[in-house]
Parts: structure tokens; sequence; C-alpha cells
């Protein structure tokens, strides 16, 4: 296994890391992965609040197992649900008591949305909570997981003393939600990035057009888009360790060995070019051309015009429900509604997109309808109004 240094605090990280949401429900079977991967080097372990049945799973084992002191845990405060000062305390109890352990390693706050998102924190008093559970050993790092896009979570690291955060990222997001920009961001202000979704849920595997697929392996036979979706998000040294929800022992198999093979994990110009030709091929059947450069920004109205056209050009990798969800809980503040029609936007785009048009379709199609109720309800209940 290679690890790369936590430059924060030495901490030595696993380049692959076991994220715990996709845990299969055969408790024999979740023994037998997590032993196996620890035994192999992994020693990062994400779970969340929300993760169905994962804390406890995980605790569980390591328990069982005397693993605790041989891996780090991230593990996530479900900030949408916390409504009063007194929830940090209520929720991390039911975390620590789950996980059988008296620390977490790495804390953050799950899906901070917005610097909203996290002024609301602030008021109820986040800070002062968090700075003493840090003092107390409870939590040893902190951090935040963010689904927005790049403008926001720039202004997220901003207002905070943050000491990693986790962004999704991979070779067809480069543009998308905090990418390539965001990440040397946070790398500029010395703070560690894990990444989350490198396969984007097996879509990059599991839903690549043919002709993606014979492009990677005409690059190196027996390598599969799953091992080169790891490679291109390994090869960059930005990023500390990528997270990877395995639900079978193949796949756990699989992985480790791609993140065992030799660093560094650096790309020829044959496949960086292969890649952009990967990302041409899905770009084909995305509807709005928006290639995320932000050039359009900022807008007066606050619409984050990017994100919007990126949800919506989702529909055909994640589905419409998924989609929808996405746009609402991840971007709902930043909507396509609250389009004025200013023009702004227009002259600055170098893809000639015909902005405020596209946004009107893009309100019609994730906020219209049914979707208008459906979606006042997420944005109500992740606080993203």
């Amino acid at each position: 296994m290679n690890y790369r240094i936590n430059p924060r605090n030495n901490d030595k990280i696993s380049l692959l890391a076991f994220g715990c949401m996709r845990f299969p429900k055969d408790f024999a079977v979740c023994e037998q992965m997590v032993i196996r991967a620890v035994d192999k080097g992994v020693n990062y372990f994400d779970t969340a609040y929300i993760y169905s049945g994962s804390e406890v799973t995980l605790g569980r084992i390591l328990e069982k197992n005397s693993l605790r002191g041989k891996i780090f845990i991230a593990d996530k405060l479900p900030t949408f649900l916390v409504k009063k000062s007194s929830d940090f305390d209520k929720y991390l109890k039911i975390q620590l008591e789950r996980l059988r352990t008296d620390y977490i390693d790495y804390y953050l706050m799950h899906m901070l949305t917005s610097p909203k998102s996290w002024e609301r924190l602030v008021a109820l008093g986040i800070k002062d909570w968090l700075e003493g559970k840090k003092k107390a050993g409870v939590i040893k790092n902190i951090g935040f997981s963010y689904h927005g896009g790049a403008e926001d979570y720039k202004a997220l690291i901003d207002l905070y003393d943050w000491e990693f955060t986790m962004i999704q990222y991979n070779y067809y997001d480069v543009n998308s939600q905090a990418g390539k920009s965001g990440l040397l961001y946070a790398a500029e202000k010395n703070i560690p990035v894990m990444v989350m979704e490198p396969l984007r849920g097996g879509r990059l595997v599991s839903r690549l057009p043919s002709a993606a697929a014979e492009l990677f392996s005409g690059l190196k036979p027996g390598n599969t888009p799953a091992e080169w979706a790891f490679r291109w998000v390994y090869s960059h040294k930005e990023v500390l360790t990528v997270l990877s929800g395995m639900s079978n022992l193949e796949v756990l198999d699989n992985n480790i060995k791609t993140a065992s093979s030799g660093e560094p994990y650096e790309l020829t110009e044959e496949q960086e070019s292969a890649f952009v030709k990967v990302r041409e091929h899905i770009s084909e059947n995305t509807k709005i051309p928006c290639t995320g450069c932000n050039y359009c920004m900022p807008c007066r109205s606050k619409v984050d015009i990017a994100l919007c056209f990126s949800n919506y050009n989702d529909i055909p990798i994640q589905g419409k429900m998924n989609s929808v969800v996405n746009y609402h809980s991840r971007g709902g503040s930043r909507r396509a509604s609250l389009c004025t029609g200013c023009g702004d936007c227009e002259p600055r785009c170098p893809q000639s997109i015909e902005i405020r048009k596209n946004l009107k379709i893009v309100k019609k199609k994730m906020e219209g309808g049914i979707y208008r109720p459906f979606g006042a309800l997420i944005r109500k209940f992740m606080k993203t109004n």
C-alpha cells in the first residue's frame, strides 16, 4: 500500500481509503473485508451518522478484532439535523457509542452547502464546541465535506481554520463542484483534501460509452476503466487519500492492487489525451455544453450557473430523481429560478451558451411540476433555502 503524509499533523494515510457507506449487509462478509483491508495497509475508514448501520458495524468489527489503534476513523456530524446547540453533543455521543471508541480522528461537518450553512452552525456555537472537543482529545482533526460549486467551496475554506476537507473529484468532474480549482485552492492553504466518488458511484465504469471504454483498453491492455479512474485521481499530489465504497472482496482486492503500484502516479501525455477524449465521449450525451470554467461568474442574483447546468447534464448518468435531489440539496440556495435575466453572464461565456434560455430549461425540468414541492421539502430539510 502506498501512503501520503498529512502535512498538518504528519499522519501517514493510506492512498486508498475505505468508504463505509456501501458496507454489505452480511456482517461476516463485512468483517472479512475490513480485516483484509487493514492487513493490506488500508488505514482510513470513513463513515457517517446517516449511513444506515455503518457506524455500528464498523465499531463492532474494530472492537472484536482489536483494530481501533491501527486505523484512522473519519465520521461526520449531520449538520442538516442540528437544530440547537445541544444537538452537537447529542449526535457525537451517539456516534462514539456506535463506534465503540472515545475519540474520532477526522470529524467532518457533513455536506456543508454554502457559507450560509456554516454561519448557521456558528450562530449555534459550533466553533467553541469543536475547540472544546479538540482540547479534550475527543476530536483530533476538524474538516467538512462538500458537494456544491467552486465559488462557495473557496469561501467556506476561508471561514475557518480547517484541518482537512473532502470533495467529489474524478476525471469527469474536473470543472464540476469544487473541481480542480477548489482542490488547488485548498492545497495553497495547506489544507489536505480527501476525495470521494472517484468513480461517481461506479457510473464511470458501468455507464461508460463503448468508445470511451475502448480508449482505456487501448492505452494498456489489462487496465480497467476503474483502475484508470483511480490512477487519474492519484496523479494529483494535492490529494491525500481517495475513498472507495467497496461492497465485495473482489473490488477491495482490485482497488488495493491499484493503490499499491509504484508512486508517483504520473500520467503520460498520451494518457492525459485519452482522458480528454473520454470526457468528450461522455459529454456528447450532455444537453448544455458548459465546461464549468465559471467565467460567467459572479452572478448578481447568486445563481451558481455551472452547478445548475452540471446537475441538469447529469440526468443521463445519475437518473432524473438523483439529479433533482442533488440539485436541491447541494445547490438549492443558488438555483436557476433565482435568475432575473440581467444577461451579465452571457458575454463572458467562452462557449457562447445562451445562459438565460438554458437556466429557464433547468428551472422547468428541475423545479417545475411535481418537483416544485419536492424540491422545497429537500431544501428545507437540508437548510439550503
